[in-house]
């Protein structure tokens, strides 16, 4: 099981004590001496409790230090004297001035924040070679998920190595470090990716996953709002499953279903943009999926991929919930998006008459064409029954945004499927309208819970995953 490495970056010795301090979740602490004003090694290393790794990363390496190397390389030096647990010193550095390690390790440092390096493979052998018996880190940065690939098979299998990938792609490295062999995984806020070290222990349990933890995930991008890894990696918990939920941020379906089978993923949630991309790759989608054409979920079947649509299930739950069943009145589907076409879809099986309206007329006029439906012009005219927002307008960050202006929001029933705010702008000027509103969360519960049953052949706990949603979320709000 790898470790969990929190690094604290601070300005002075005394925040960078109390930052060490407060570092509960990790294993061990990375100190971060190249933003420190008043750079005190005795003073940053006294009173420690769990092993630490000290660094100062000059500028030309990505950090903060300015000043010279020879005083940098004092700053090392004192910490391999005063006896710090690990010092981490570039591969490009001038390693002849520094002492004897004695019992300090040394961490063999290499960092690229262009991309993987055609010669990778190369570099980390002459970097094995200079650590000797210390430890080889390798942090790239990583835009796609073939690059997590690419570094991974690069780097290869070993013992004594860290290997991350920077950036959002690359965050699979980190909540899974035993899929590059790594000794420890860091968290925190010092690099491009970093997941905070309380999320890797609680959320992600990367002090307890192995080789022999199933990975799922989920697929589409911008992934940082999503509630779903809070959702499904406590309701894998909650089931005692070994098994682990992670974001794999990617626009490309292709490359996705690359990185999947290349780290062994069982399964996926798939969202925004990636819902309608599946039709052209070797994944076999079922009827409704097929009809619809769009996927939310993916599983892997032996050496094949099977898709599915939760997303229709989901979305009808909190209208059945609320007697609103099989009716013949005006639907509205802001969005041609995956998520409009299971929404329309869906409402068209139960009865209605369903409109598509989006700021992209053509898109809007594929959709309906596709699905046998009519359009409507953008804004649509008031008077619906039931308008659903199916684009991600007034999501987070961007939650004081709506598609449609107060003037516009005249009708029963307003269904928003963002949830992340909880209350959009859209649901917020829709209740002071008089309309009755509902949440994208309920939907977002009901397809995960879908999606853990077609993953696990059970049911999933019950109340699980919405307590779980409920915590994001208002962490999110804090």
């Amino acid at each position: 099981m790898a470790r969990i490495c929190q690094t604290v970056t601070e300005s002075t010795v005394t925040e960078l004590r109390r930052a060490r301090d407060g570092a509960t979740s990790a294993d061990l602490v990375e100190l971060r001496l190249d933003g420190v004003r008043d750079i005190d090694v005795a003073g940053a290393l006294d009173g420690r409790t769990k092993p630490v790794i000290v660094t100062c990363r000059p500028a030309w390496e990505g950090g903060a230090f300015s000043g010279s190397e020879e005083e940098r390389l004092r700053i090392l030096s004192a910490a391999i004297r005063l006896g710090a647990e690990y010092v981490d010193v570039e591969w490009r550095a001038k390693r002849a001035a520094l002492p004897g390690f004695g019992r300090t390790r040394l961490v063999m440092s290499m960092h690229d924040y262009d991309g993987v390096p055609a010669d990778l493979a190369a570099r980390v052998r002459n970097l094995r070679a200079a650590a000797v018996t210390g430890i080889t880190k390798i942090a790239v940065a990583t835009p796609t998920l073939r690059d997590c690939v690419r570094l991974r098979d690069a780097v290869g299998q070993g013992t004594d190595q860290v290997v991350i990938g920077m950036g959002a792609a690359g965050v699979i490295t980190r909540v899974c470090p035993w899929l590059c062999d790594s000794l420890w995984t860091y968290g925190g806020s010092a690099a491009p990716g970093q997941t905070s070290a309380s999320d890797l222990r609680e959320l992600y349990r990367a002090g307890k996953t192995t080789k022999a933890t199933t990975v799922y995930a989920l697929t589409g991008a911008p992934l940082v709002h999503s509630a779903s890894p809070a959702m499904l990696n406590a309701a894998f918990a909650a089931a005692g499953h070994d098994a682990v939920y992670v974001p794999m941020e990617s626009r490309d379906a292709a490359a996705f279903l690359e990185a999947a089978n290349a780290f062994g993923v069982a399964g996926a949630s798939v969202t925004a943009p990636l819902k309608a991309a599946w039709t052209s790759l070797p994944v076999t989608m079922d009827p409704t999926a097929r009809e619809i054409g769009a996927v939310n979920t993916l599983k892997r079947e032996d050496a094949t991929w099977v898709g599915r649509n939760f997303d229709v299930d989901g979305f009808l739950t909190p209208l059945a919930r609320r007697g609103h069943g099989r009716s013949g009145g005006r639907a509205v589907v802001l969005g041609a998006g995956g998520a409009a076409r299971a929404a329309a879809w869906a409402l068209d099986r139960e009865g209605m008459r369903v409109e598509i309206a989006a700021r992209r007329p053509a898109a809007a006029a594929d959709l309906a064409s596709h699905l046998g439906i009519e359009t409507a012009p953008w804004p649509p005219a008031p008077g619906w029954d039931l308008l659903v927002n199916a684009t991600p307008v007034g999501t987070w960050p961007d939650a004081d945004t709506s598609p449609l202006e107060a003037a516009a929001l005249r009708g029963r029933i307003v269904y928003d499927l963002v949830y992340n705010p909880a209350e959009t702008k859209l649901l917020r000027l829709a209740r002071l309208a008089g309309a009755e509103t509902i949440g994208g969360l309920e939907m977002l519960v009901a397809q995960a819970e879908a999606q853990f049953s077609f993953w696990t052949g059970q049911p999933a706990p019950a109340g699980v995953m919405e307590r779980a949603a409920l915590q994001f979320l208002r962490r999110w709000s804090a």
